[in-house]
């Protein structure tokens, strides 16, 4: 299992009026978290376009406990339970963190790796597989 952090504050652009960070920007915070946990890899997203891949969001699914607020800065945890490099699909596991440590929003969130040329699934670009194949391996006996 791989788990990252991140923070991002709460703009006003994001609230509704009561103040509450509006129900679709949960999923902004998810991407960031993606993001930066595959930039950590050294892989951004912009290069993996340039390889000719691209990741859909294929299934979200969220469960709203608490909400952020504007001005709040949240932690974004990031987590890959399950790795198979053979798949053409990832799913990476949010957890929304206020700044008084409550868990305030779950998600889990499925893409899959795919050519907008050929319009078909492709393989987990070998970068990603090389950078998460040690946190997946049995450890050493």
């Amino acid at each position: 299992m791989i788990t990252r952090t991140t923070t991002a504050r709460v703009r006003y652009g994001e609230v509704d009026q009561m103040g509450f960070m509006y129900y679709g920007n949960y999923a902004l915070f998810f991407e960031m978290g993606r993001a930066d946990m595959i930039r950590e890899a050294g892989y951004t997203y912009a290069q993996m376009e340039k390889d000719g891949v691209v990741m859909p969001v294929i299934k979200m699914q969220c469960k709203y406990l608490r909400p952020a607020l504007y001005d709040e800065l949240i932690t974004i945890e990031t987590r890959l339970e399950t790795f198979q490099p053979d798949s053409t699909f990832i799913t990476f596991v949010h957890r929304l963190f206020n700044e008084k440590g409550d868990l305030i929003h779950k998600g889990e969130v499925t893409l899959t790796f795919f050519d907008p040329k050929t319009q078909k699934r492709v393989p987990m670009p070998q970068v990603l597989i090389d950078f998460l194949s040690p946190y997946f391996s049995p450890p050493a006996q």
